[in-house]
């Protein structure tokens, strides 16, 4: 039977998953492209039911996959991308990991995003992270959810992966200190050039929001405070993903040549 009213149940959880509050209330999230959905899988999420067009996608599932085709309009209708995959997942999450899961964890390399608040951006820098091999990515007093779509999206499906924690600022950085881990402020106002400063012991890099940039509480606690400098005449700092992305890389390379 070919799925064409939004009045169906399915259709209707779907909808609902769109928002964070529905992903938390049916402990269930969307995944609506092929490369992501086959990542989730291969971390051991599991599936509850999928949603395909076969005109806008010749992707096949297993006998044992509940699927239900869709009509086009429907696809349209109901699908995040402006472009539809013809794919959408609905598949089970997983309990946020905190203080104990991040206090019992091995971790000699982390990065702590505090107050990020655009899911673009922390996306973004989950696939860095992963790119350059960090043991830990601490969300830190986060307001968004890891299943929100275009955290997933941008993320190329990094956020599936079992070494990211949420919790505050206080827990993350009494946790990292007790790891003995070196706390790397990002700061433009830092007193220490990215090229000077030494990455390879153990260590977290932490980023603030872009327009706020991190606390007193933050900087108080940083063992070193360290700027990217910038030759250009009218840009100060640089996207909040972008800086992540140079600082991860100075210590991925410190790392290698260590």
């Amino acid at each position: 039977m070919i799925l064409t009213s939004a009045q169906n149940s399915k259709i209707k959880l779907v909808n609902r998953l769109r928002s964070k509050r529905g992903r938390e209330q049916a402990a269930r999230f969307l995944i609506d492209y092929d490369r992501d959905l086959q990542r989730a899988l291969s971390c051991g999420y599991v599936l509850d039911f999928v949603l395909h067009c076969p005109e806008m996608s010749d992707l096949s599932f297993s006998a044992d996959a509940e699927a239900h085709q869709v009509s086009p309009q429907l696809m349209t209708r109901i699908s995040y991308r402006e472009n539809p995959s013809g794919v959408i997942a609905v598949m089970h999450s997983r309990p946020v990991q905190g203080l104990a899961e991040l206090q019992s964890a091995a971790i000699d390399h982390a990065i702590a995003l505090v107050g990020l608040r655009v899911p673009g951006n922390i996306g973004a820098l989950l696939r860095t992270a992963d790119a350059v091999g960090m043991d830990a990515v601490i969300l830190v007093d986060n307001a968004l959810d890891l299943y929100n779509p275009n955290i997933i999206r941008s993320s190329t499906g990094a956020c599936f992966l079992g070494n990211i924690f949420q919790v505050g600022s206080g827990e993350a950085l009494a946790t990292l200190k007790g790891k003995g881990l070196g706390i790397i402020c990002a700061d433009v106002n830092g007193a220490t050039s990215l090229f000077d400063l030494d990455f390879r012991g153990k260590s977290a890099i932490v980023l603030g929001a872009e327009d706020s940039g991190l606390s007193q509480f933050w900087l108080d606690g940083a063992d070193s405070r360290v700027q990217i400098p910038m030759a250009g005449s009218l840009s100060d700092s640089l996207n909040v993903s972008v800086s992540g992305a140079v600082l991860m890389y100075e210590h991925y390379r410190q790392r290698q040549v260590s």
